[in-house]
């Protein structure tokens, strides 16, 4: 029954990766939902032209 808990490298580091990928996508999930709550709130002011390009 022992041999059936061994784990090589390769899947050791493939376990790994799995686990960092999760981590970054739910962070990175709940980082983009809040944005975009905080854009529904928050007006931000428009973009002003700079006035030197259309002096050519």
């Amino acid at each position: 029954m022992m041999q059936l808990l061994y784990l090589d490298p390769g899947s050791g580091s493939y376990l790994v990766q799995v686990i960092i990928a999760a981590v970054l996508g739910v962070i990175f999930y709940f980082k983009s939902g809040w944005n975009w709550i905080k854009s529904f709130f928050v007006k931000t002011p428009p973009k002003e032209e700079e006035e030197n390009e259309s002096a050519d």
